[in-house]
Order: C-alpha cells, then sequence, then structure tokens
C-alpha cells in the first residue's frame, strides 16, 4: 500500500510539473508595463533615456488562487547621464507550479543626439544570468527523484539583449533582439526546441497632446510585434490615455492571440507613478483559466538639478 501511494505522489508531481510548463508556456503576453510604462522591460536601448535615476517594480499573478497559479515579479533600476550614457539592472523572477525562473540583466546604453536636440538614436546591450530550477520544497512527493535533480543540476548560463531605438518628440520607433543565445542559438540551452522564448520585439508609437482639453489631453496609439518561439507571432495594438497633464492614465491594449490588457495610472508626487493592470486569457485557456492581475510601481530616486 505504501509503494501504490509513493507512486501516485511521484505521478502527481510529474503531473504538475507538465502543467507548470504548459501553464507557462501560455504566458504570451509580457508584463502590461513594456508598452508604455517601463519600455525598458523590452529594450535594453530605453535604459537611461531620462537624466537621473528611475525605479519600477511589478507584480503580476493569476487571478484565480489555485495552488501553483503563475506568478511573476520584476525590479528594474536604470540611470541617465548627462554624457549620452545609459545604464540599468534588470531582475525578473517567475513561478508557475514547481518551475521558478530568475533572469538578471545588467545593460549598457548609448543616447546619441541628432541635428534635432529632440531627436535620438538609442543603442543598448544587455549582459546577465539565467537560473531554472524545480522548486524542491513545493514538491508533494519524493524529493529525491533522479529527475528532478537532473534539472536542478544544470548549469546557470549566461545571456544578453540587443535592441536599438529611435526617438522624437512625438515619435517612438524601436526594435530589440532578446535572448541573444537562443537567437544565435550557441547551445542547446535555448535551441530551436524551446517554446515560449521571446525572438525579436519591435514598437512604434506617436503622441498626441491637447493641452486645451481636460486639463491637458494626451494620447499614445502605439502597435507592436513580438515573436514567440513555438507560436505565431502576436500583433499588439493598443493606446494610452492621460488627462490632467498626465496626472491619470487609462491603457487599453488588443493582442492577436486574443486577449487583451486593460489598466489605470496614477501620479504620485509628480516623481512617482502607479498601475493596475488587467489581461484576460488567451483565447485557448479561456475555459480552463483566468486572467493575470498585475500591478507597478515607479519612483525617480534622483531627479535632474533643473528639475529639484
Amino acid at each position: 500500500m505504501k509503494d501504490i501511494l509513493s507512486k501516485i505522489s511521484k505521478a502527481g508531481t510529474i503531473i504538475l510539473t507538465l502543467l507548470a510548463g504548459a501553464e507557462v508556456k501560455a504566458q504570451l503576453n509580457p508584463l502590461a508595463g513594456i508598452y508604455f510604462q517601463n519600455e525598458y522591460l523590452g529594450n535594453p536601448a530605453m535604459a537611461g533615456t531620462e537624466q537621473g535615476l528611475n525605479l519600477n517594480m511589478g507584480y503580476r499573478r493569476q487571478w484565480s488562487a489555485m495552488p501553483g497559479a503563475p506568478k511573476t515579479q520584476s525590479i528594474t533600476a536604470d540611470f541617465g547621464t548627462e554624457k549620452k550614457v545609459g545604464l540599468g539592472l534588470n531582475f525578473h523572477n517567475d513561478e508557475a507550479g514547481l518551475i521558478k525562473q530568475t533572469r538578471v540583466m545588467g545593460t549598457y546604453s548609448y543616447h546619441l543626439p541628432l541635428n534635432d536636440e529632440s531627436q535620438k538614436l538609442h543603442f543598448g546591450i544587455s549582459l546577465g544570468f539565467m537560473d531554472e530550477r524545480v522548486m524542491n520544497e513545493q514538491i508533494n512527493g519524493d524529493q529525491n527523484d533522479i529527475s528532478v535533480n537532473k534539472f536542478n543540476t544544470r548549469e546557470t548560463y549566461i545571456d544578453g539583449d540587443f535592441g536599438m531605438a529611435y526617438t522624437g518628440s512625438r515619435l517612438t520607433v524601436q526594435a530589440a533582439i532578446p535572448n541573444l543565445k537562443g537567437f544565435f542559438q550557441m547551445d542547446d540551452v535555448n535551441g530551436s526546441d524551446y517554446a515560449d522564448r521571446s525572438t525579436f520585439f519591435s514598437a512604434a508609437s506617436y503622441k498626441f497632446y491637447f493641452p486645451a482639453a481636460l486639463d491637458g489631453f494626451g494620447v499614445e496609439p502605439k502597435i507592436a510585434f513580438r515573436g514567440v518561439q513555438g507560436f505565431d507571432n502576436i500583433l499588439d495594438v493598443g493606446a494610452n490615455f492621460t488627462v490632467a497633464n498626465r496626472a491619470a492614465s487609462v491603457m487599453t491594449v488588443y493582442h492577436s492571440s486574443k486577449s487583451a490588457t486593460i489598466g489605470m495610472g496614477a501620479l504620485i508626487n509628480n516623481f512617482g507613478a502607479i498601475t493596475a493592470n488587467y489581461t484576460t486569457a488567451t483565447s485557448a485557456l479561456s475555459q480552463y483559466t483566468s486572467g493575470n492581475f498585475q500591478i507597478g510601481v515607479k519612483w525617480r530616486v534622483l531627479k535632474p538639478k533643473q528639475e529639484e
């Protein structure tokens, strides 16, 4: 009887791990801050585009509170200098079922002014490491399973991202290649059979501002095109609306994976902001799981002297 229970427990562990992997692959929508609040999340060239130190924190969790539900934590810090150089640090942690993925990247960016001071070309590169493991402490079964130990003994590997962008007073165009190790297929860690790996990111947006309406009304429509290994490329179309000179905002984005993101934000003391977003589940999973709720906080810790 004891052997039977042990086998059932081990089978449950394996099934939960497989479900966790399936759930990770289902998370085809990035953190909502990538579109408007914190573009550094998707493109290292956007680190330090503003002078001073910016801190961003994000948290995402599936709406339903089922055990092993996916959750994501993100912390970024980027610093812009007066010498056209930007520096950044990007920490990203994903948990789904028994699988935990941790990615830490340091970023160097360069911002080249063009003839018009409001126009710049931006280049950025990130370098860091990626670690994946099964969380033994959450296994309801044999924690000494050989397959689990083999997975956890894999080496942490070095990875990187590259991006570039053009920004003007209204227009922004950008492109990035994340996961350079997988892009160049330097080994089998992120090889051609690995699904849910981001292969490229591109976006374009244009800002409109009407100072006489609603104490300063702004709208920024945006279109993004993303590649995901093992899935169809994804088109994102949306806009960010601001009122009262950007004191409050409303965002909406439709994804071609047949899901949508909606959100609201507010400024805090002119140098901080908080946002809350909800992303619906993709059409393929809408009958089995709910969407996810996200919250983001931004704070400008060090401000340029002219703004103090």
